[in-house]
């Protein structure tokens, strides 16, 4: 199977600069780096594995085969077409990212 290609969304990069924001304010620089670096690695990883992850649990959502990647807090949403990955959101685990979903679908 050949390498996926990863596509970050600009909602989901708008998502990723808010983490960086918020880290920065709360914790501090570093805190901030490593949280973003932990995210871009884990949605890296998805180049090799890109079916590793398990579908959302909304149905609606799953019957569209949108998967969801948990890294530290955060889950990244996304959905694999073709050997193309695309990120569409990256969120806090509490956020209710169904209904962000759904609002673009």
């Amino acid at each position: 199977m050949p390498q996926s290609r990863i596509k970050i969304l600009a909602p989901a990069l708008k998502e990723l600069e808010e983490i960086a924001e918020y880290h920065l304010l709360m914790v501090g620089q570093i805190s901030a780096k490593k949280i973003i670096d932990k995210i871009l690695k884990a949605i890296e990883r998805l180049e090799e594995f890109p079916l590793s992850c398990p579908y959302v649990p909304d149905v609606e959502l799953k019957s569209q085969n949108y998967r969801m990647l948990v890294c530290d807090k955060y889950v990244c949403i996304y959905r694999v077409i073709g050997d193309d990955v695309y990120v569409y959101h990256i969120a806090h685990g509490a956020t209710e990212y169904g209904k962000i979903m759904k609002n673009i679908i």
